[in-house]
């Protein structure tokens, strides 16, 4: 018995992780720590740093997210400086060295995948500016995809012993992402081409995968909170270029497009920042239902 229990702690050693252990996931946000749980199941613990009532770009780096990166195996991030004013600090005042930076236990999706809306001009008076494109990648289904191909390939590097788990649970979500992705696509066709205005830039990938058009943005600059002149400007636009929905999303204050909806009587709508911004988006696939529920019923409205 005692040689049995020594070859299987040898060889979960060469492994790379303890005999019956996990893997530790820090997941910087919600979507990221659906994904996780979609690719490795019960081989993973995750625990996710933000939610979708909290503005991702203004996290604290709080000493509670210090210590669980300290025990992660793997952390999983936009990058895209996303999280460029806290998960640095997380990640050095942690002292884990299997994530940081250029490490396989630290993954920027971002890295992974083609972004949208790369400024050509970088200039911090035009507001906060993402140098290297917009970086709510979660909001378009091949990145998504793109993201989980990745994922799969660092989860069986760090846990060998799960690489056929790993692999497998990739083609199944592949096959569910696809089908959801068509199914979304069709029935998202009503939106093409409906113009619309958004709080911040969270859904451009969205927009774009529906063939959705965007005259403009609540924010006067990104990252800057709506003003009184700039929605008043906006309600001049309106006459020109109308909007038929305007958009925020679930860390946002209503009141700036419900003050804009009331004037030009464009619906005013909510949807889920990430995962959980919704009850009906617990997580990735009812993430994008809840998106294209409300989008639809604001455009029958």
């Amino acid at each position: 018995m005692k040689t049995l229990i020594r070859i299987a702690l040898a060889a979960s050693l060469a492994a790379g992780l303890p005999a019956s252990a996990a893997v530790e996931v820090f997941a910087c946000a919600p979507e990221w720590g659906s994904l996780v749980k979609e690719l490795a199941g019960e081989r993973a613990n995750v625990y996710v740093a933000t939610t979708a009532i909290q503005d991702i770009h203004r996290i604290q780096a709080r000493p509670s997210l210090i210590a669980r990166a300290r025990m992660a195996d793997l952390a999983v991030c936009t990058g895209a400086e996303q999280e460029v004013g806290w998960m640095p600090l997380v990640r050095t005042q942690s002292g884990n060295e299997k994530i940081q930076l250029g490490m396989l236990g630290y993954l920027e999706v971002a890295n992974h995948v083609p972004r949208i809306e790369v400024p050509t001009v970088i200039d911090r008076a035009l507001g906060d500016v993402h140098p290297v494109g917009n970086p709510h990648i979660h909001w378009g289904p091949r990145q998504i995809q793109l993201g989980a191909n990745e994922l799969a390939r660092r989860l069986s590097q760090i846990d060998p012993a799960g690489s056929a788990e790993y692999r497998q649970r990739l083609a199944d979500f592949t096959s569910r992402w696809s089908a959801a992705t068509s199914r979304w696509a069709e029935q998202g066709a009503p939106l093409k081409g409906v113009t619309v205005i958004q709080h911040h830039r969270n859904f451009s990938y969205l927009f774009e995968f529906l063939g959705m058009r965007l005259v403009a943005s609540l924010e006067p600059k990104p990252g800057v909170e709506p003003t009184s002149s700039h929605l008043n400007e906006l309600l001049l636009q309106q006459q020109a270029d109308p909007a038929r929905i305007i958009v925020r999303s679930s860390y946002h204050a209503a009141a700036p497009s419900e003050w804009l909806s009331e004037r030009t009587k464009a619906p005013a709508i909510m949807l889920p920042a990430t995962v959980g911004g919704t009850e009906d988006s617990r997580d990735l696939f009812g993430m994008y239902d809840a998106a294209l529920k409300r989008l639809l019923a604001a455009l029958g409205s």
